[in-house]
């Protein structure tokens, strides 16, 4: 067999876990042999539409069992997956597709007016839509697509060096990156995830955070995957859907970021729902407070939590949950096939308790960007990826992040790169500079405040800039709110200084 990707997981699994559920969605439960025939048929059709080795699939969608279908289809070809977020605005939807010079489309139904602003002007691109009528004649229909395909097991020459999906991330600079996971980063990240999260067999997934984030995928779709168990998907997050899940489902896997945790905490139902089945809680994107980790203490239940990135796929460090209280802000201990280090601005590895930068290597880390020999050359030096972000390590190896070397906010789990958006708002005439920067929210974690500088004699309506922002940009990456200043705080250098802004602005 030359086929050794990723691509062929379910039907390797399908003899062993047949009878067993793999994806439960809605009222359709579809089980490994079902699910295996249906990638076949869906690989076979994509193959007779010209999808070959190296070409690029994606797909615009929230959780729906087609994600990982056409996932698993793609990659059987040796093909290059693109999920989209569906949170983006055309223009960036537009981006990633040009990009990525994507040649097939699909997206659900719900997003057609998302994926006719972002992909319409692409008569190269085909287009399919799921779970609904094609909204025109250029559009083919998901199930007629799959049923014109044959079960047939392909072996197409596959290795674990060979690129098995791209992620855009928004840059420094401002412009997206598409960060290159490969077969063996995707494949090595779920021995990670296996090793230290202690997933078994037969576990049961419910996956709250939508799938085009890697952590949703890789370290909760794919790990159940490989061993054999149950993966349940929620389109959107409701927290009186998931805890009603958890007890009808007798869900045993939750992953999710601080905010969705306290959004459960918060619900009325939280108290009397039986969350007994639930034996793994894994929480990244931002350190878990004390109270919410005492809130579900007190229902028997502990947190694992970890650091990562897009680029590491995604997992770096993780916290096991019965030492989340004793290194309370800790993001644990660095993965089992996976190497951590902190250096100093020499890159030299520093002493314990010394703030460096983090830099990760290993199995799991990209060597790539798509098409950016640039910043692949700025971001993985001798091997190292140089994650940007500052942090520390105790005298017991368990590593602790400080702050943020390249400029990006965290809300919600979705990060903001603010040269991205300080370059939308510079086109507006009346503006002289402008900051953007994170503050604190209770719901989630920080949000975007833009600090503006006007030009001489200029006027600014407060929502003149989120209207010039909206369209353009994903609206979580829109300033909630603006700030006005005689003169941004700068350094000797001219650069802003953003942490006296923080200081000043957050009482």
């Amino acid at each position: 067999m030359r086929n050794h990707g990723i691509g062929r997981w379910v039907e390797r699994r399908r003899e062993k876990s047949r009878g067993s559920i793999a994806i439960a969605f809605r009222d359709q439960h579809l089980r490994y042999e079902e699910l295996a025939d249906r990638i076949n048929r869906l690989a076979d059709a994509l193959a007779a539409r010209g999808v070959r080795h190296g070409d690029r699939v994606a797909y615009l969608g929230n959780n729906h069992p087609s994600f990982l279908e056409v996932f698993f289809a793609a990659t059987t070809l040796g093909a290059i997956f693109v999920p989209l977020n569906t949170r983006l605005a055309p223009p960036e939807i537009d981006f990633s597709l040009d990009d990525s010079g994507a040649s097939v489309l699909v997206f659900q139904h719900s997003l057609t007016d998302l994926a006719r602003a972002g992909s319409w002007s692409r008569p190269a691109t085909r287009r399919i839509v799921v779970d609904g009528p094609a909204p025109a004649a250029s559009v083919e229909e998901y199930e007629h697509v799959l049923a014109s395909g044959e079960n047939m097991s392909r072996d197409e020459p596959v290795t674990l060096d060979d690129a098995a999906m791209i992620l855009y991330t928004s840059g420094t600079t401002g412009r997206p990156k598409g960060a290159v996971l490969t077969h063996g980063n995707l494949t090595w990240n779920c021995f990670n995830v296996l090793v230290d999260y202690g997933v078994s067999p037969g576990e049961k997934v419910l996956l709250i955070s939508p799938m085009f984030h890697v952590a949703s995928l890789a370290n909760g779709a794919f790990p159940a995957l490989l061993q054999g168990g149950t993966v349940v998907l929620h389109e959107t997050f409701d927290p009186g859907q998931v805890l009603q899940t958890v007890q009808q489902e007798r869900i045993t896997m939750l992953s999710g970021v601080p905010t969705t945790f306290q959004m459960l905490q918060e619900h009325p139902d939280f108290d009397t729902t039986d969350i007994s089945s639930l034996s793994h809680l894994t929480c990244g994107g931002s350190a878990m407070p004390e109270r919410m980790l005492k809130a579900y203490e007190a229902r028997g239940l502990g947190f694992s939590c970890g650091y990562g990135m897009t680029e590491t796929a995604p997992g770096a460090t993780a916290l096991p949950a019965h030492m989340a209280g004793q290194k309370m802000g800790s993001s644990g201990l660095k993965h089992f096939f996976t190497d951590v280090k902190i250096v100093d601005e020499r890159g030299d590895e520093v002493a314990p308790g010394v703030v460096g930068e983090i830099l990760v290597s290993g199995p799991n880390v990209i060597t790539e960007y798509w098409q950016r020999p640039d910043a692949t050359a700025a971001g993985i030096v001798d091997g190292w990826f140089h994650s940007g972000d500052l942090g520390y390590v105790d005298e017991d190896g368990y590593i602790y992040i400080s702050d943020r070397l390249k400029d990006m906010i965290i809300s919600g789990g979705e990060n903001i790169y603010s040269a991205e958006v300080e370059g939308i708002i510079m086109e507006l005439s009346e503006v002289d500079a402008v900051a953007l920067i994170g503050v604190p929210d209770e719901r989630w974690g920080e949000i975007p405040l833009a600090v503006v500088q006007l030009k001489p004699g200029a006027s600014l309506a407060d929502d003149a800039i989120a209207a010039h922002l909206t369209g353009r940009l994903a609206k979580y990456k829109i300033p909630k709110q603006v700030h006005f200043v005689d003169e941004l705080p700068r350094t000797a250098s001219g650069k802003v200084r953003k942490a006296d802004l923080r200081a000043g602005l957050v009482r």
